[in-house]
């Protein structure tokens, strides 16, 4: 099931901060660096956000979060986790078809690090199309993609 998650709430705000960390830490391994970014987004961070974060939950547990910020013309997927034990389950595909039909805009981005081949796999089967690759100022080659739906 997949329902809107109030970020502003403080348990909310924690679940959420712990998906994005046992995630984010599975992530860091994949792309072979010890200082990783995300990983130091602070708790905070979560209860103010603006964006919108959804919610895969399997057995009550969040299993999944999907962070997506509406632009003026275009969902910037700013974050898709996956809590670790429950990888290749679908709960990626599922949360990204969900804000695919939950918004009304046509054009969707999200990036990655280049060798985070488990995103960059779904990603392209999901459509998305290569825009961009770009260095970082903390050493991850990073890639955008964007998904274009015809109305």
């Amino acid at each position: 099931m997949i329902k809107k998650l109030q970020n502003d709430d403080l348990k909310i705000a924690n679940q959420i901060y712990t998906v994005f960390q046992l995630s984010y830490a599975i992530e860091a391994e994949l792309l072979g660096v010890n200082d990783f970014p995300p990983l130091k987004r602070p708790l905070e961070s979560y209860l103010k956000s603006g964006n919108e974060f959804y919610g895969y939950l399997e057995h009550n547990e969040l299993a999944g979060v999907i962070e997506v910020e509406r632009k003026e013309k275009l969902i910037d997927i700013n974050s898709l986790v996956v809590q670790p034990k429950y990888f290749r389950r679908g709960i990626g595909k599922k949360l990204i078809a969900f804000t695919f039909n939950r918004f009304d805009l046509n054009v969707f981005i999200v990036e990655t690090g280049v060798k985070n081949t488990p995103a960059i796999e779904l990603y392209k089967k999901l459509n998305f199309k290569e825009v961009k690759q770009w260095d970082t100022d903390f050493g991850i080659r990073k890639v955008l993609f964007e998904r274009r739906i015809n109305s």
